[in-house]
């Protein structure tokens, strides 16, 4: 039976990671990989993730299973710090496997209620967004979303596209720091989004993976929690890899806005025997680390502490990297790189010239020009800009 099996494509970012670990050229820069690393090149334990292991190492007395949605008291907290004051009576939640966890759910959720459903995705979006989609064998289309010349969001086009999803298909949405492009939504932009799927009864599923990198905790998530109070249906998938730093934790939730109360029960039922067939009983240390930190007040200011300095970072060599850019260019054509918000931005350049940074300037990044910003540390930023002025991009 194995043996009919067919060769799987291998995962580009991952065939970089490789190359790039087998490159023996001093100063060669991952820009590739999408996890926070800080000046030294480490993705470091926040410190209030280290004090809420110790607390839970000292005060937990069992390893028995919890329940299938995930304990209550993560979700209430993940619910609190995603959406504030959510209305209760609406709202089912549900531990998952990471953030794509609850992506998969989520569509799992969508399949379960509408068989016909399409899913309508921006171009670009995070590859896994379409893996797993084909995958699944769900119908899905996409809608304009980068402007390749300004490289901001072509907005008018995405409009013009989302516009044509129909009543109970699902909208992907990045709630914040869209990925692969770093390029945003204004507060306008969105409330017109919301008129949009108000109007045509599609259904906004929000991607939250950077709570907190972009312009704040609670800027970050004003647009989600605009949707969820505007639309009677929503499904938001958030992830604590980045803005806990937990990533091989894997801890996410998936929230669902329901139209009403009897919608809310059917709708934790099916979320509860989804996790059933899928793993069973959600992963708990990380989501326990998670509740701990934001159920106290001492540890959740340490955490939103060194959030804010994580976030700032990023902005700061942003602001570098667009400066060294101008100086050296003569031009204005990367202050883009400035406007960008989390940790990606996508330059622009051709395969071509992606290779020759590569070649060249050992500087990798993925082939449709992603980079991420917390790759770079201020003393590499000038080497970068150098590279990308004499590669032509």
């Amino acid at each position: 039976m194995l043996s009919n099996l067919k060769p799987q494509a291998p995962d580009k970012i991952l065939m970089l990671i490789e190359e790039f670990k087998a490159d023996t050229r001093q100063g060669k820069i991952d820009l590739g990989v999408g996890v926070y690393k800080n000046p030294e090149g480490v993705t470091p334990v926040m410190r209030a993730v280290k004090a809420a292991e110790q607390k839970i190492w000292q005060d937990q007395t069992t390893k028995a299973y919890t329940a299938l949605s995930g304990e209550a008291e993560y979700r209430n907290a993940m619910t609190r710090m995603v959406l504030g004051d959510a209305p209760a009576d609406r709202l089912a939640s549900l531990a998952s496997v990471g953030g794509t966890g609850a992506i998969r759910q989520a569509l799992e959720l969508a399949r379960l209620a509408n068989p016909g459903v399409t899913v309508h995705v921006s171009d670009p979006t995070w590859p896994n967004h379409l893996s797993i989609l084909k995958f699944m064998g769900l119908p899905f289309t996409e809608y304009r979303y980068f402007d390749a010349e300004t490289r901001g969001v072509d907005f008018e086009a995405m409009k013009a596209d989302i516009s044509k999803a129909a009543k109970g298909d699902l909208v992907l949405l990045h709630g914040c720091c869209h990925n692969p492009t770093g390029a945003n939504l204004s507060a306008d932009q969105w409330d017109e989004i919301a008129a949009i799927l108000e109007k045509s009864g599609a259904i906004p599923f929000i991607d939250l993976a950077y709570q907190g990198f972009g312009d704040g905790l609670e800027q970050d998530a004003a647009a989600t929690r605009m949707i969820a109070q505007r639309l009677p249906e929503v499904l938001i998938a958030a992830s604590c890899s980045k803005n806990f730093g937990i990533y091989r934790e894997r801890t996410g939730i998936l929230l669902a806005l329901t139209e009403n109360s009897a919608a809310r029960d059917m709708t934790q039922g099916s979320m509860a025997f989804l996790n059933r067939q899928t793993f069973s009983f959600p992963p708990d240390h990380g989501a326990r680390i998670v509740s701990t930190i934001l159920t106290d007040d001492a540890l959740a200011a340490d955490w939103r502490a060194e959030l804010e300095d994580v976030r700032k970072g990023m902005l700061e060599l942003r602001e570098q990297l667009a400066s060294e850019l101008r100086n050296l260019s003569g031009s204005d054509r990367f202050d883009f790189i400035a406007h960008h918000r989390g940790m990606f931005s996508r330059l622009g350049a051709t395969p071509e010239q992606v290779q020759k940074l590569k070649t060249d300037a050992a500087i990798y990044m993925v082939g449709d020009s992603r980079l991420n910003i917390a790759g770079l540390n201020r003393d590499t930023v000038p080497v970068l800009a150098r590279a990308i002025v004499e590669a032509g991009i």
